[in-house]
């Protein structure tokens, strides 16, 4: 084999994650277990740096499992704790909820402002900092991406950042919540929503408290973010107008089953009525995508009308599905430059 032919060796890119619970165990798995591969079939060995979580930080062994937590040590500052490691990604894997919303916001500020890339799975800083991440990335040269954020595995928010771009995209119509579309289908066979949601999450699929789940919140908030990336939106600016799931829904699912439909919990967004996310409970009939969804999928849908409508759906909603979506990400912003095909 000739120089020139030679296979090239692969980049290590060193990541550090914030946030350690099931998504964050998950994503550091994948690092962990699949390094060989990912660094054979992309060209880019990623190394985990640091781990961090509120109270401690952990600098992991380059081979075998993470020491128990009991024996991590204190967190360093993380403007320190990126430049020790070399780390060129911050991934966050942080929860979506209003109390760490500032921490959140302020670490990827931070990064992104010092060159480093980030990959997140939060959503409540996307909501409220939308303008300071950008304005941050743009300052640092760096990247930022969402997709754990839209969807899990789901690749929706690929397509809204670059898949449908200039293709006309007015619309956007979707159920990215896999537990929603669960529980309706369990409605709708006869279940009580007690038992359709126990056993969404006795499945894994519902989180231990569904409520943003039922209430909508959660559909307009991914929705508010794919438009985010499709149109420009802040989604802070964003109104939202929800329908929720809740014990008067069953009957209604019933009746649309027994009409060859099925119910929906669709959050949509158009731009000819911007700055608004609405979800509302639709019966949707066979051949429309949202329609063919079965148990925990998501769909989304991009209306071009010149085009024609691009639908994305699929994707696990799983701990492991948003890790996997953290990875992907992982991977694009540690490989973003290169040429030809790559």
């Amino acid at each position: 084999m000739t120089p020139a032919t030679a296979p090239r060796s692969p980049d290590d890119v060193t990541v550090v994650l914030s946030g350690y619970g099931p998504v964050g165990r998950a994503f550091a798995g994948q690092l962990r277990t699949r390094g060989d591969e990912i660094a054979r079939d992309h060209g880019v060995r990623l190394r985990l740096g640091a781990v961090r979580v509120g109270t401690a930080q952990c600098l992991p062994r380059e081979e075998g499992p993470l020491p128990p937590r009991s024996a991590w040590g204190p967190p360093a500052p993380l403007d320190r704790t990126l430049d020790e490691t070399g780390a060129r990604v911050l991934v966050q894997a942080l929860p979506s909820s209003p109390q760490v919303r500032r921490q959140a916001a302020d670490e990827a500020v931070l990064a992104l402002r010092r060159g480093v890339h980030v990959v997140t799975a939060t959503k409540s800083h996307l909501l409220s900092h939308w303008r300071a991440l950008g304005d941050a990335a743009q300052a640092g040269g760096s990247l930022i991406r969402i997709s754990g954020a839209t969807g899990a595995a789901l690749p929706a928010g690929d397509l809204a950042r670059t898949g449908a771009r200039g293709l006309g995209c007015r619309s956007i119509r979707a159920c990215p919540n896999g537990t929603a579309t669960f529980v309706l289908d369990r409605l709708a066979a006869g279940d009580s929503l007690a038992v359709a949601v126990g056993e969404a999450q006795r499945r894994g699929i519902a989180e231990a408290d569904p409520s943003a789940d039922l209430s909508g919140d959660d559909a307009a908030t991914k929705v508010r973010l794919l438009a985010a990336l499709m149109w420009g939106w802040d989604p802070s600016d964003v109104r939202t107008r929800t329908e929720p799931v809740d014990r008067h829904t069953a009957s209604a699912a019933r009746a649309a089953a027994g009409r060859g439909r099925r119910l929906r919990a669709v959050a949509g967004a158009r731009v000819d009525r911007p700055f608004l996310v609405r979800v509302r409970l639709e019966e949707t009939a066979p051949g429309d995508p949202l329609h063919a969804l079965t148990g925990p999928e998501k769909a989304v849908v991009y209306g071009c009308p010149d085009a024609g409508d691009i639908t994305v759906s699929g994707g696990r909603s799983s701990p492991l599905g948003a890790a996997l979506a953290l990875l992907k990400d992982t991977l694009a912003v540690a490989t973003a430059g290169r040429f030809g095909f790559g």
